[in-house]
């Protein structure tokens, strides 16, 4: 095991879809993870965990412990997990709950990776940097900040992430 290797969990999320031009719809039919590495030309050892492509809208207790498992499993001590954004914050409240000694940030896209304008490689870039430096704990890296797992939420009325404030 390198310790310096990042698992990347995948779990789908906007920042994989694409848009199917047949259906005329967003769908699933592949990560977008391998491109983006490679486009950023990242030379730290990394490890790709296709986890599932769901929108996070889906998602249901049994597929945020499929993360949480994976995240226990993975030799690795930085993580990165690509989620959709709307059940970020609740995959990120089990993960932090569960105290592992790692350092693990969510990141995701408001945009698909694959549309113009979107913001899926400028949020993976950062998250990418911030495993490296952050301490051990959970963390949403998104907006270009980087959040809490406790102290985080998504405004859906301003389509950002915002600090809670106690």
């Amino acid at each position: 095991m390198n310790p310096e290797a990042i698992r990347i969990i995948v779990t789908g999320g906007t920042f994989d879809k694409h848009y199917d031009e047949i259906k005329g719809e967003l769908t699933f039919t592949e990560t977008h993870v391998p491109e983006v590495l490679k486009r950023a030309r990242v030379s730290v050892p990394v490890q790709v965990e296709l986890n599932q492509l769901i929108d996070s809208l889906y998602m249901q207790e049994a597929n945020r412990q499929s993360v949480l498992d994976a995240c226990k499993r993975a030799p690795e001590r930085h993580i990165i997990i690509t989620h959709g954004t709307d059940t970020m914050a609740e995959t990120a409240k089990l993960i932090g709950s569960a105290r592992l000694d790692k350092t693990i940030v969510l990141t995701g896209a408001m945009i698909p990776y694959k549309i113009l304008d979107s913001d899926a490689l400028f949020n993976f870039g950062a998250a990418f940097a911030a495993v490296q430096l952050l301490p051990a704990g959970v963390y949403i890296s998104m907006n270009g900040r980087i959040f809490d797992w406790n102290r985080v939420r998504k405004n859906k009325t301003l389509g950002v992430f915002e600090e809670i404030q106690e």
